[in-house]
């Protein structure tokens, strides 16, 4: 599992002070606030102290130690921002979505693999798992109940009950 995840990413600024407007890549930005220090490399580099987080429509502004005006806020806009594993509390049961990413998707009654967790997208009410079949095509899934069964990060699986045709080529768009 990656050590540094991706957060956020500076987008542009906000007034003359150094604050930086960021597009949320996590929860919120009250998760975000939690972090002391961000990091602009996936490695871990370059760590960055945050003085203060707060909500802005659907980002966050954020203040670093240093950053004092708009020039210096002005030369972070475009950099992506990642916080380390280690630094992070998670509640029991939760787990980043990019653990996600390898997992592979398992019937939880006849032990069919459906095939791996290529990207997790959020486009309305529930998680969607864009799922690279071993047949070469790709699925959509809906993360829902019932469909849904069991998440085990530990293990690389997502047990899941799908409802028939939910695999099958002309419900993925690959016949016409």
């Amino acid at each position: 599992m990656q050590q540094y995840l991706e957060v956020c990413k500076a987008v542009t600024t906000h007034g003359v002070a150094g604050e930086v407007k960021v597009e949320l890549w996590c929860d919120d930005a009250a998760f975000l606030g939690r972090f002391k220090r961000l990091y602009r490399g996936p490695q871990g580099q370059a760590p960055i102290a945050v003085t203060k987080v707060r909500a802005h429509k659907n980002m966050a502004l954020v203040t670093f130690e240093g950053v004092n005006d708009m020039d210096a806020a002005r030369a972070l806009v475009g950099q992506v921002f990642y916080i380390d594993r280690a630094d992070a509390k998670l509640p029991k049961g939760h787990y980043f979505q990019a653990d996600l990413l390898g997992c592979h998707l398992i019937d939880a009654e006849n032990g069919r693999d459906y095939g791996e967790i290529a990207q997790v997208s959020h486009p309305g009410a529930q998680d969607i798992y864009t799922v690279s079949c071993p047949d070469g095509s790709t699925a959509l899934f809906p993360a829902v109940k019932p469909f849904l069964v069991k998440i085990c990060i530990e293990d690389r699986k997502v047990l899941v009950s799908p409802i028939p045709g939910m695999f099958s080529e002309a419900e993925n768009g690959d016949q016409v």
